[in-house]
């Protein structure tokens, strides 16, 4: 072999391992690989054969995949060589060179090679990590010795490297296929529509936040804890242009004050004790997509302050670090405090406040959104049982009444663990008072403004009755009276 023929294939080589790492369409590869081995050997003609994807096993068939010089009508004719020359190559898994197949003993029952009038031959095998993907073929009609022992063993090396290539293009495929499939589903789950509530008040919030969506300003979501703060962020993040980025929630009053900053922004390694190596910050986690700074109000001052910089110059500066880096982000924050209140007593900045705060989103409380309560927990009933299996229950009028008359002072939060929790502790079909575990009275619905005492000692006997289904000796031994002591207060109350 010349240096010049040495050097060409050498240059293939690198050309293929160069695809390796850029090309990352399969298709594109293929034909890519196919037009390298062609060049390189001066071949006339030529195909790929691949086993599809995925395949159930060894003896799935093959398919040409990419063909060179043969018309489309007659890949049947290139397949029928396949019978004496690419399938000896598949059965055996060991490459074929014929310097002159037309006088070759091993392809004597070949029409093809006859009617054709194929002189040189070589074929090898794609493989890799002992699996049989496929094979190339490339042939010359014009003379007898086009192929040497050289061509074949550069061939095959060449079809190591492109094996790898195509194995890594297909997973690459299948990865961003899933990714595709998983934020579609993502999508899915924390669309608009996933919010559950015929509420007047929600249905308002759910409106504004829609079209909010669309845009990208700061977004403040204000409510009692467990309202659904972080499910209405990440709806308005995945209705939004900024979906296909990424969403990072921060619980902010979970984070100590000296670890924050560098939580948020980063930091440089040797900064401080533990700062093994560069890291980047949530913002920098964000770029491209929406942070979610939850409990925004527990912040301390100086930190507001280096947040209110962010927001303002959109770009952060890592913990020991001089030169800033910019950020491309979306801040959605959320807090369960009244924040004017907070602005008022001097423990939140107000332009900081007025930052965050340019559209302002309350979502009510479930006390106030009580005809949501059915919807709901019919909602968590059915997750709970296809999360845990078992067999499918049902609330009781009982139960339901239940749920409809306390207060829920964790929201909807607490609901779905209240109906969890009663689909593992109910004994028969349906989920009864007693399954749910909730507290025999609220504070709120007894110990009302301006009420009295005697009204507070009727609601509290008619309703631990109602608890234990009327029975008198059950509601007086919760009560820690006597039978008699009811029965006269009910005489009383019923003059």
């Amino acid at each position: 072999m010349s240096e010049r023929d040495t050097s060409g294939r050498f240059q293939a080589l690198y050309e293929i391992s160069s695809a390796i790492n850029s090309l990352e369409d399969a298709s594109g590869l293929l034909e890519r690989v196919m037009d390298i081995a062609m060049e390189h050997l001066s071949a006339e003609r030529g195909f790929l054969l691949l086993r599809p994807e995925p395949s159930p096993a060894e003896s799935a068939g093959f398919n040409v995949r990419v063909a060179r010089n043969i018309a489309e009508e007659s890949v049947g004719d290139a397949r029928q060589v396949s019978t004496s020359v690419v399938n000896t190559v598949l059965s055996r898994g060991e490459p074929v060179l014929s310097i002159d197949a037309m006088d070759d003993a091993r392809f004597d029952d070949s029409r093809s090679i006859v009617t054709q009038q194929i002189r040189s031959v070589a074929c090898v095998p794609l493989r890799n990590r002992d699996r049989l993907m496929g094979a190339i073929y490339v042939d010359s009609r014009s003379s007898k010795g086009k192929f040497t022992q050289d061509s074949l063993e550069f061939l095959a090396a060449f079809a190591n490297l492109a094996a790898i290539a195509i194995e890594n293009a297909r997973l690459y495929e299948d990865l961003r296929d899933e990714n595709r499939r998983l934020r579609d589903e993502v999508k899915g789950m924390f669309a608009f529509e996933g919010i559950i509530g015929r509420n007047t008040g929600l249905k308002g919030v759910l409106s504004l936040a829609e079209r909010v969506a669309l845009t990208d300003v700061s977004v403040l979501i204000m409510g009692e804890s467990g309202t659904g703060k972080e499910l209405l962020a990440k709806a308005i993040h995945y209705s939004g242009a900024r979906r296909n980025g990424p969403f990072i929630a921060v619980n902010c009053a979970a984070i100590p004050e000296t670890l924050l900053e560098s939580e948020l922004f980063g930091h440089k390694k040797g900064t401080f004790t533990g700062a093994l190596n560069d890291r980047k910050g949530l913002f920098e986690s964000a770029n491209g997509g929406s942070i979610f700074l939850d409990e925004i109000a527990d912040i301390s001052l100086p930190m507001q302050a280096k947040l209110l910089r962010v927001l303002q110059e959109r770009e952060v500066r890592r913990v020991g670090e001089a030169l800033p880096r910019p950020v491309d982000v979306r801040v959605i924050s959320a807090t369960n405090k009244e924040m004017q209140k907070e602005v008022e007593a001097g423990r939140f900045r107000e332009d900081l406040y007025y930052r965050l705060n340019v559209v302002p989103l309350t979502i009510p409380p479930l006390r106030e959104r009580r005809g949501d309560i059915p919807l709901l927990a019919r909602h968590f009933l059915e997750r709970a049982y296809k999360q845990h299996g078992g067999k499918p229950l049902q609330l009781s009028a009982g139960a339901m009444k239940r749920l409809m008359e306390y207060d829920w002072p964790g929201n909807v939060r607490e609901l779905e663990n209240t109906v969890e929790r009663a689909t593992v502790l109910a004994d028969g079909a349906e989920i009864d008072s007693g399954d749910l575990g909730l507290p025999q009275f609220t504070t709120r619905t007894l110990f009302e403004s301006g009420i009295t005492l005697d009204e507070f000692e009727r609601r509290l006997v008619l309703k631990t009755l109602d608890e234990v289904g009327g029975n008198r000796t059950r509601a007086a031994e919760r009560l820690g009276v006597s039978v008699r002591w009811i029965q006269y207060r009910l005489k009383e109350w019923l003059e």
